[in-house]
């Protein structure tokens, strides 16, 4: 055995890139989260080679001060949290302060960003985090771009564990569907090869919701399935839950939001097949949408480095909640 030596920030961040930056749709989701929580109302995608060449993600939201365009790069850098007390009650999307380090590790990125007050962009970059970024003004409306080239280009094996284009964009489609559905306020347009492929407006109304939904999950669903809205102890549950007869061979109609974050919870996949339990076959799986808001202090999200996991402070109750509604 070596001796104990401190990682070089490089190996580091790699390491650390291996827990948050699985293929390029985990980049999409990251900056995605990121854009969202700037307040952004419109959001721009483009991916090229199914985003091993490139990911670009332009949005309008607040943008990021010249000052801290470095800073961001960095890792445990973030605007969202700031003591321990923040941890128990988590109302952003992103908070870990560790994507864009990440994402910097093993790709070349471009950080450019302008904020309402400032008189011009300014704009960083980085390949693979071995070099110091240097800060240049540069022409940009307000709100922040992104742009990552050549992912896994200093990590060759992870490059050849990518899959076929179709199969990474595949992802990609999926998740931008997954984040655009429980945000409809918000504009998103999905471009690759220069191709646009998914194009969907922003709205404040029901119908607005309504409309997203029938575009991630297809008309037939949400012409047949059984909207609701209820609340209790502060938690209010809205979505569609589909009829039995629309169960599925495969779970891939089944969306589950924690105050607007998509989570993959067993025990909210019990709580439903509980409630169709007398009416499923065997091997079938029931299709819902459904959207909990729930006081952030009542769960944690910060139990999964990708964040597809929470935990609930009162999991018997929310079970029980979701169950009977």
């Amino acid at each position: 055995m070596s001796r104990i030596a401190r990682l070089s920030p490089l190996l580091a961040n790699q390491i650390a890139a291996g827990e948050v930056i699985e293929r390029p749709s985990s980049i999409v989701k990251e900056v995605l989260e990121n854009a969202l929580d700037a307040g952004a109302s419109r959001i721009e995608i483009d991916i090229e080679e199914a985003g091993k060449s490139l990911i670009r993600i332009r949005d309008n939201g607040c943008g990021i001060e010249a000052d801290d365009l470095a800073l961001a790069l960095t890792r445990h850098a973030t605007s969202k949290i700031g003591t321990v007390d923040d941890l128990q009650a988590i109302e952003s999307l992103g908070f870990r302060g560790e994507a864009l380090a990440s994402i910097a590790a093993v790709s070349k990125l471009k950080l450019i960003s302008r904020t309402e007050s400032g008189d011009t962009g300014y704009e960083v970059s980085v390949e693979g985090s071995d070099c110091e970024p240097s800060l240049a003004p540069c022409a940009h409306p307000i709100g922040t771009t992104v742009e990552v080239r050549q992912l896994f280009f200093n990590v060759p094996a992870r490059r050849k564990f990518l899959r076929a284009d179709q199969t990474e964009f595949n992802h990609i489609h999926e998740v931008v569907k997954q984040i655009a559905m429980s945000c409809h306020t918000v504009a998103f347009t999905l471009r690759h090869n220069g191709k646009r492929i998914l194009q969907l407006p922003g709205g404040a109304s029901p119908q607005k919701q309504r409309l997203r939904v029938s575009k991630v999950c297809g008309n037939a669903f949400v012409e047949s399935a059984g909207f609701f809205n209820t609340l209790a102890n502060h938690c209010e549950l809205v979505g569609w839950v589909g009829a039995p007869e629309q169960a599925r061979s495969y779970n891939d109609c089944q969306y589950f939001y924690v105050n607007g974050r998509l989570v993959k919870d067993k025990l909210v996949s019990h709580a439903v097949r509980e409630a169709y339990s007398e009416f499923l076959y065997t091997g079938k799986y029931p299709a819902f949408v459904l959207f909990l808001t729930i006081p952030a202090d009542k769960v944690d999200v910060n139990v999964h480095p990708t964040k597809h996991e929470v935990r609930f402070h009162e999991s018997r109750w929310v079970h029980d909640f979701i169950y009977k509604n």
